[in-house]
């Protein structure tokens, strides 16, 4: 089987810059970190190729080449290789267009499973998973806290995904898209200490517009069809309270008076 984890590095929020003129980040030699839903998504990978050794592990960004040392960081930790889509007729490219480049690639490679995020923090949109998907012809879901089972075939996997009132459970057919929340709490392994310095390069590719072959018009800004009227920094996500009770009568009075608070009954 054969799995692509797609990520992304996202600016650091604690010190970012914005450009208020053109209404986008200034990734340019910002401090850059792994979107906390992507490592979920990369973290599952690495521990479903721990179990089957001969699961084939690839991640991908659409990236700056300034990533290349956190790419080879996340190299060391056992996937098997990785590709950065990086051109400078890039920069500036909404999530449609974002989505357009990265499924470009994707046509060309071969895939039983796509792994990615719900959202990212520096955009917090949750459009490009399911745009790829419409572009691919892929099923999708997103908000997934659990993945049960992916079938040793590669034919079928179980997740619940969270729909805010309840978990859903759903058999999904492959090859599909996987959209992982970071309320899954799959982490990444540490890189083993004889791995700190491991030369990885052979294993990471750069491509760029020239081996894609994406009409320029359909890039960047150009090939934008998003106008932002304003832009804000979103407050700090809360953390869900979670409710932990038991089959007893006091379990069973606590469930049902929640349901009379939600007017279910």
């Amino acid at each position: 089987m054969k799995i692509v984890c797609l990520i992304k590095f996202v600016p650091d929020l604690d010190n970012f810059t914005y450009d208020y003129e053109r209404n986008v980040l200034v990734r340019e030699n910002a401090k850059l970190v792994l979107n906390p839903d992507d490592a979920c998504a990369l973290a599952f990978a690495l521990d479903l190729k721990a179990k089957r050794p001969e699961t084939v592990v690839e991640i991908v960004a659409m990236a700056p080449g300034s990533v290349l040392p956190l790419v080879e960081d996340l190299l060391r930790r056992k996937a098997d290789r990785a590709t950065i889509i990086s051109d400078r007729l890039f920069a500036g490219s909404d999530t449609y267009a974002t989505s357009k480049i990265i499924a470009s690639y994707l046509k060309k490679t071969g895939y039983d499973l796509i792994l990615t995020g719900t959202r990212s923090v520096d955009g917090d949109t949750s459009h490009v998973p399911s745009q790829i998907a419409e572009l691919l012809d892929l099923e999708q879901l997103s908000h997934i806290v659990k993945i049960h089972e992916v079938s040793p075939d590669g034919d079928t996997a179980i997740v619940d995904a969270d729909t805010e009132r309840c978990l859903e459970r759903y058999e999904i057919e492959l090859p599909c898209i996987l959209s992982l929340s970071s309320e899954s709490k799959y982490k990444l392994p540490y890189v083993r200490y004889r791995d700190l310095k491991l030369d990885v390069r052979d294993r990471i590719t750069v491509l760029d517009n020239e081996a894609l072959g994406v009409p320029e018009s359909e890039t960047g800004l150009k090939g934008s069809m998003t106008r932002v009227k304003r832009t804000f920094t979103a407050a700090p996500v809360q953390e869900k309270k979670r409710i932990v009770v038991g089959t007893d009568e006091k379990g069973i009075e606590t469930v049902y008076q929640f349901l009379k608070y939600k007017g279910f009954v």
